[in-house]
């Protein structure tokens, strides 16, 4: 029912910074990784919302247009591709970490409208969830479990990057890994589409 290659996609997605990503390591630098720990709820709100809005609407409108889903999928591992190129070319620029305090209403926000929803729903998550419930509840569950530890580590490594402690991890060598990876991702993803074409 659930694949490794979810799973696989899910950690790789939600591990790629981006607007939540951020929010959350400038949360940890602020005010530390315990009291970062109350905005995680928040993200998994908003992106249970958001994935389920889309994947909903997606599942309803593929029925009169059946193409629609594959098309979504390559639009989706394009996406992908431009985000991996993306982290590599900017691994080198620096990071403003430093905001505003982040509250659970900013991080909500960010989330809902965060365009990860829409590649999860399009293409990470597979079609026979927006038409089954026990797949639905199934696969979400994974979704909102794998959320928390990453989320959690968003926030340490937020804390970690202020404090130079650890040479090698910094934001160059987080990004440059992270979009390897995606590439990895990428390809497959763009091949299962293609093969329903």
């Amino acid at each position: 029912m659930i694949t490794w290659f979810f799973i696989g996609l899910v950690v790789t997605i939600l591990l790629t910074p981006g607007p939540t990503n951020t929010l959350l390591a400038s949360s940890g630098i602020q005010v530390g990784v315990r009291k970062s720990f109350r905005l995680i709820p928040a993200e998994a709100f908003g992106y249970l919302i958001s994935i389920s809005l889309w994947g909903f609407l997606i599942g309803k409108v593929s029925a009169q247009l059946p193409l629609l889903p594959t098309v979504l999928k390559l639009f989706s591992a394009a996406y992908i591709l431009f985000l991996a190129v993306r982290l590599w070319k900017t691994a080198n620029a620096a990071e403003d970490y430093h905001q505003a305090t982040i509250g659970p209403v900013q991080l909500f926000a960010a989330t809902l409208l965060n365009p990860k929803a829409l590649l999860f729903a399009s293409a990470i998550f597979p079609p026979i969830v927006w038409v089954d419930g026990r797949y639905y509840t199934a696969h979400m569950m994974v979704f909102l479990l794998l959320i928390v530890p990453i989320a959690f580590l968003w926030t340490v490594l937020g804390s970690i990057l202020t404090s130079n402690k650890i040479s090698w991890l910094n934001q160059c060598n987080l990004q440059k890994t992270a979009s390897l990876v995606l590439m990895s991702f990428s390809i497959p993803l763009s091949y299962s589409a293609l093969l329903k074409l």
